[in-house]
């Protein structure tokens, strides 16, 4: 039996896994049959344990008969096998025409942060080199940009956790904003368990989720703030704070500037104000700031830390960026960032969220989190790339404004999807949808026919996580390997080859790079002196230490510090901890403004949207996983029990939700710990119960993240589609929790 260790396919949590594989010949099995058995390994994130989905993960190896295993081309309604030449034949034809008629920014690319760090970054060399298109973004803009934005804002960095997740293992107090850690990455609740024991897990969700449920039996404490009113609630929090003298003026005095302008906004929302629109008591406001205060300034005589943490649940609206930023705020008024006190960090979620995110496809961006505009930045990466800073594209689209122009005079002609499904995950899918079918060539990689693989014109085979070698970085800025375990079908290819490829038959002069090991190599050497520094970390160094970018002394030795199974630290495990990372060595405040609420729909009703403990991202590999579809096997939508027997609605009935975008259908689940002005739906789902259906491309101006988490809908039994308006009931005391 061959062992190899490795990461999960799923999350940024990305815990270790041992796959455990037959040696070939030693069974009557073909090599891309063997059976793979996976088990967790000790590993700081997960400490040897897996979710369901990580349990199941080998289920989708190998040559099973949904795998794409050869390229398909439009026939028609159809889609035909083809040989590799006649399938990159076509693109490369069709791509030459398009760009000789319309020009470069004809085409578009659309990459996603569950790319290899190696993929991600030959993607963008390859869009702004071998395309010279500045039309490239990725999926990450629906995930991670409200909090990369305001990271960088407030901090001049964007690091999604600024310190090892072991850090939280000894704190008293843990905020978590939006985040059901419970159910999207099961083994991240082990780190929660003092501040559970301390009576300090405080979760901030208008839905009582499973990790909220853990602050039951004086563990904590869960608020239930509307749909959108979580920026509302961190600002009064904040005048709470400085209101009563309960900021670290002697932190702030030494390592933030803006404070005058910041407390500006702050005062406009004392505590009675704020609860007429975040839903949460002025009561409940002033303890939570006295809470964090004290917790604070007991950390900073030497108890335990305190930590505040953001996921999908606060930033993924079109107000992200600016909650995201109140949230760091309240951490700086507390005196926490940079210190071993405590600090604020953020929960990437895609498997690469992180390294996706500093690669180079974002449509802004360059390697190293450089920038675009800077013409610094594009003469140095331009120089290493062979080429000059005039032959480089400029900033190009954002993903929502991309796929929403698809098939438009303004729009490309053509997409090239990476590792996203499209379909599923972008806003208002109706219209991507639509803009899919206009254009004159769709191209897209993966291993599964995907919903939107089904509306391309040339599927590309590529090969899975545990069939090629490449590196990830984790939630905390941890550089990890992801080794090859087995061989791939016949007939699938890495995305690495199948770029290389297509830039030699494109006739670029700058050529790229196939080996996983020469890309990594050649990103260390881009990377050198950017803010995400890789470049004194080797190939055959990744996974051997716990080395957190930036990576920047290639001498230096590693320090006497272990991480939590006891590996050599090397790199930066805790950014910030001198000074942070703008010119002045400090942190910037700013004024922050509460934009005016959407209107509400006749029923009074909000619908936000997230993820279930079975399912991943838009489903194309959870949900051909049979244990996990027996547990979930269709979009549900949860509704409180007053709400639903005030519309006729009982539990497992068939509903259908309509918003101004569109309409989708569901089966009801009766859920007592939500609001009674809030429905949830989980965006796995594919055909009529594709939750994105309904949601719209409003987005945040700073980040351009697209609003998925409080969209006014309508929602009625399928069998009675009158739509009955709704006068709530007093709200459960899901907002009040009983454990003050």
């Amino acid at each position: 039996m061959s062992e190899t260790r490795t990461h999960c396919p799923y999350c940024a949590l990305q815990c270790a896994m041992t796959l455990t594989v037959p040696e070939p010949g030693t069974t009557d099995l073909p090599a891309t049959e063997l059976p793979v058995t996976v088990a967790g390994a000790e590993f700081p994130t997960n400490h040897g344990r897996l979710c369901r989905k990580g349990a199941t993960a080998a289920t989708l190896l190998g040559d099973r008969p949904d795998r794409l295993t050869q390229p398909l081309l439009r026939d028609g309604d159809s889609l035909r096998e083809a040989t590799w030449d006649e399938a990159l034949d076509v693109v490369v034809s069709r791509i030459t025409a398009l760009q000789r008629t319309h020009g470069a920014d004809a085409i578009g690319v659309f990459g996603s942060g569950s790319l290899t760090n190696e993929k991600a970054y030959t993607l963008g060399k390859f869009a702004r080199t071998a395309l010279g298109t500045s039309r490239i973004d990725y999926n990450g803009r629906f995930c991670m940009s409200s909090a990369a934005k305001a990271s960088t804002e407030v901090f001049g960095l964007d690091r999604g956790l600024p310190f090892p997740l072991s850090d939280l293992d000894s704190a008293c107090t843990v905020m978590l904003l939006g985040s059901n850690v419970a159910d999207t990455m099961p083994p991240f609740v082990q780190h929660l368990e003092r501040a559970r024991n301390r009576g300090g897990l405080i979760v901030v969700d208008p839905r009582r989720s499973t990790t909220a449920a853990l602050t039951d039996d004086g563990a904590g404490h869960h608020l239930a703030p509307a749909p959108g009113g979580d920026l509302v609630l961190l600002l009064s929090v904040a005048h709470v704070v400085l209101a009563e003298g309960l900021a670290d003026e002697t932190y702030l005095r030494d390592r933030v500037t803006g404070l005058d302008g910041f407390r500006r906004t702050a005062d406009e929302w004392w505590p009675e104000r704020a609860q007429t629109v975040c839903g949460v008591s002025a009561e409940r406001i002033r303890w939570l700031a006295r809470h964090l205060a004290g917790a604070a300034r007991a950390s900073k005589a030497g108890g335990e830390p305190v930590f505040i943490l953001t996921g999908r649940g606060v930033e993924q609206h079109r107000d992200g960026t600016d909650t995201a930023r109140a949230a760091i705020s309240l951490a700086l008024l507390l005196g926490l960032p940079g210190t071993r006190r405590g600090g604020y960090g953020t929960l990437t979620g895609q498997g690469n969220g992180q390294g996706g995110r500093e690669m180079g496809q974002k449509s802004d961006q360059l390697p190293g989190l450089r920038s675009i505009t800077d013409p610094s930045d594009r003469e140095t990466v331009a120089r290493l790339w062979g080429t000059t800073a005039e032959a480089l594209p400029g900033a190009g689209l954002p993903a929502t404004q991309l796929l929403h122009t698809l098939g438009e005079p303004h729009g490309v002609k053509a997409l090239l999807v990476h590792g996203a499904n499209v379909v599923i995950s972008a806003p208002d899918v109706q219209r991507v949808s639509d803009g899919l079918r206009a254009l004159d060539l769709v191209v897209v990689c993966d291993f599964f026919r995907s919903e939107t693989a089904e509306l391309a014109d040339v599927v590309l085979p590529v090969l899975q996580w545990a069939e090629e070698d490449g590196t990830m970085t984790s939630l905390e800025g941890r550089v990890l390997r992801r080794r090859k375990a087995l061989e791939g079908p016949e007939g699938a290819r890495s995305e690495l080859w199948i770029l290389a490829e297509l830039a030699r038959r494109l006739g670029s002069s700058v050529p790229l790079a196939d080996d996983p090991a020469e890309v990594y190599s050649e990103i260390g050497r881009v990377t050198a002196g950017a803010r995400a520094d890789y470049s004194a970390l080797a190939w055959d160094q990744v996974g051997e230490v716990a080395a957190y970018w930036p990576l920047t002394d290639p001498d230096r030795q590693p320090s006497p510090e272990r991480s939590a199974s006891g590996e050599p630290v090397t790199g930066t495990p805790r950014v910030f901890t001198e000074t942070f990372a703008h010119a002045d060595g400090k942190a910037h405040l700013a004024p922050i403004h509460v934009r005016a609420p959407q209107p509400a729909s006749p029923q009074g009703l909000t619908l936000t949207t997230g993820r279930l403990m079975e399912h991943y991202q838009s489903g194309t590999q959870t949900r051909r996983v049979p244990d996990l579809m027996a547990v979930h096997p269709e979009a549900t939508v949860s509704v409180h029990p007053a709400t639903a027997g005030h519309l006729g609605l009982a539990e497992g009935d068939a509903a259908e939700l309509t918003s101004a975008s569109g309409t989708m259908r569901a089966r009801t689940v009766l859920d007592a710990g939500l609001r009674t002005d809030t429905v949830f739906v989980p965006f796995h789902f594919a055909g009529e119960g594709t939750a994105n259906r309904l949601t719209a491309g409003l987005l945040d101006p700073h980040s351009q993240m697209p609003e998925f988490k409080n969209t006014p809908v309508t929602l009625h039994p399928v069998s009675h589609p009158t739509h009955h308006p709704v006068s709530h009931p007093a709200h459960h005391p899901v907002s009040e929790s009983s454990h003050a």
